[in-house]
């Protein structure tokens, strides 16, 4: 979700604004039909961009049938509803969280904490913040009654956000040209490029796989910096990181920069025993080439520092996530190894590292230019967090934990105080304007490099020194992701051939794709949820937790999943896919009407 520039409000005017309010509203000092109480219409202003055009419409007629008269401002994309949004010009504004860690305390942090940098709606409760920071520190096993509470206090108690449903991952292949058994489906990380592969193998070199998004806009290519649908999977695919996901959010070290991985006893102390054949890439006349460098633990060592440091970087996005690393460094004495104890077996950290390793440990090196797997010679990293925090793996599985060079970004970043940055004048590293106008400074060290971006797509290709010749080295040489900000367009596109995979399918298309015996419509769990944040900023009416839940209880969820064809399901809240509480959202127009009442006496008092 990117941090967009504000505009004036004369150009606001020249938006895309549109205002809809339903035939039958009522006009002031009418009869609730649901009460027999005597209520005034309420004006309520709802925010959103194209993409949720018909989620706006099901939720606008849903509030008018509970006295309200909704202004609903329909965004012609994504970017013009951020600069809407900053405005603060509104009352109820759509959005969405995928946990693409697999993991609740990304659910919640972010969004629903004081301090969350995706808190847009200025959720401000200490017991909120108190109850997300207790389950971070618990287990598996004990988090659930947490989470639970949390939800409890959060919707049932003070209705601070309002939940709509939980989507479905819904990915089409065209099957004669894409290779079905090397797609993966994710429930939470992004796809995995390097798996996929085409029916006729000898293509892989030559033909360009297409794939499409919404958002043509890429907000930073630097992984701190950004942490929405723009760059996602970009950044996942072009960074490696020290751990990795699996389809059903295990974690793993197959296919990171480390071979293996393991926990010291008392849960805050995690090694990683790193790989020696991942290179950086970078791009020369327009294509990716080896810079023969080595992807190493002092570059590990300094992303992962930097990402820990709120002001490391202007407009730091993930800090959050990364802020329970105290300390991150190089482990270069074995003995170091033998004498801490595996969390999971007892055994010595030493012997976890060692397992399935090229060859046995025989020294360690903080210098990469001496690594040398095949001859003993490797490199373990460790980090430390103040307290238990087993969830920390899942962050390091994120994007925003890519490895990035510790020379190029020093180098390029050293040019300005990041204190007194200016974004109109100061380029740093991952400024995606920058790339767009031909200057791609990008260091690479994921299975691809990207190489160009304009308005209309962004290409990539292969990153020749990424794992050559393992399983893991990307099969496809040639990667374009298409800007398509209409799902109807795209799935009309991908129909006649002009895409091969759509990683997001509207759940109005999926009937008409699975007719077809050349297309693949894959339906899965995915952790993503579609919400509405109520502006409780400045003063503004929702403030008030009778407003806000007139709002919730007038939310029928039976009618997405209706208009949806079963495709999505209940929500609670935006952990709900992932912790099953027992809570669902009951809808009850008598409630919403009541409560609403009760905010109108309360204004006149």
């Amino acid at each position: 979700m990117s941090k967009m520039k504000k505009f004036t409000a004369g150009l606001l005017s020249l938006a895309m604004v549109c205002s809809m309010t339903a035939c039958n509203a009522r006009k002031s000092d009418t009869t609730n039909p649901t009460t027999d109480s005597k209520t005034e219409t309420e004006k309520i202003r709802l925010l959103g961009y194209s993409y949720y055009e018909s989620t706006m419409n099901i939720l606008r007629d849903q509030l008018t049938k509970a006295g309200f008269e909704v202004e609903v401002n329909l965004q012609p994309d994504y970017s013009s509803m951020v600069t809407a949004r900053d405005t603060g010009e509104w009352d109820i504004a759509m959005s969405g969280w995928t946990t693409v860690t697999g993991n609740p305390d990304y659910a919640v942090r972010d969004i629903y904490a004081s301090y969350g940098e995706y808190n847009f709606g200025g959720i401000n409760d200490s017991k909120i913040d108190e109850l997300i920071d207790k389950a971070a520190k618990e287990t598996p096993a004990e988090y659930v009654k947490t989470y639970k509470e949390l939800e409890d206090y959060l919707v049932t108690e003070n209705a601070y956000t309002l939940p709509l449903y939980a989507n479905k991952g819904i990915r089409a292949i065209n099957n004669t040209v894409v290779d079905e058994s090397t797609v993966h489906n994710p429930q939470s990380r992004s796809a995995f490029w390097e798996k996929y592969s085409y029916v006729d193998a000898s293509q892989n070199e030559t033909r360009p796989l297409v794939l499409t998004q919404m958002m043509g806009e890429l907000t930073s290519l630097d992984p701190i910096q950004a942490n929405d649908g723009s760059i996602n999977q970009l950044s996942a695919n072009i960074n490696v990181r020290i751990v990795n996901m699996t389809d059903d959010d295990q974690i793993v070290p197959d296919g990171s920069l480390s071979r293996n991985i393991a926990i010291g006893e008392g849960n805050n102390e995690f090694y990683f025993i790193l790989r020696d054949d991942v290179f950086f890439s970078k791009v020369e006349d327009g294509h990716a080439v080896n810079t023969g460098v080595r992807v190493g633990a002092e570059d590990v060592e300094f992303s992962l520092e930097r990402a820990a440091d709120k002001n490391s970087v202007a407009s730091h996005k993930t800090y959050n996530l990364h802020n329970h690393m105290s300390d991150v460094s190089i482990v270069t004495d074995i003995e170091e190894l033998k004498g801490v104890n595996d969390s999971d077996t007892g055994k010595p950290v030493f012997e976890t590292l060692s397992a399935n390793l090229p060859s046995e440990i025989k020294t360690l090196t903080a210098d990469k230019t001496q690594v040398d797997n095949a001859n003993g010679v490797y490199q373990v990293v460790k980090i430390s967090t103040e307290e238990a925090f087993p969830q920390v793996l899942y962050y390091l599985a994120h994007q925003s934990a890519g490895i990035l060079n510790k020379e190029v970004v020093t180098e390029m970043n050293s040019k300005f105080d990041v204190a007194t940055y200016d974004p109109t004048k100061d380029v740093c590293y991952g400024d995606s304007a920058a790339i767009k106008s031909g200057n791609n400074y990008l260091w690479m060290s994921g299975p691809y490099a990207l190489v160009s971006y304009d308005d209309y797509q962004v290409s990539f290709e292969k990153n020749p020194g990424y794992m050559a010749g393992t399983e893991n080295e990307a099969k496809i040489s040639n990667v374009t992701i298409k800007f398509i900000k209409d799902t109807s367009s795209a799935a009309s596109e991908f129909r006649s051939g002009g895409i091969d995979i759509m990683d997001s399918v509207a759940t109005n298309d999926v009937a008409t794709l699975e007719e077809n015996k050349d297309f693949t419509v894959f339906k899965y769990v995915r952790h993503a949820t579609t919400f509405c944040e109520f502006n409780m900023k400045n003063g503004n009416k929702f403030e008030n937790i009778d407003l806000r839940k007139a709002v919730l209880y007038a939310i029928n969820q039976e009618e997405y999943i209706a208009y949806n064809n079963g495709l999505v399901g209940p929500l609670y809240s935006s952990f709900s896919t992932l912790i099953d509480t027992g809570n669902k959202l009951e809808f009850n127009a008598e409630k919403s009407a009541e409560h609403l009442a009760a905010y109108q006496e309360s204004v006149k008092k």
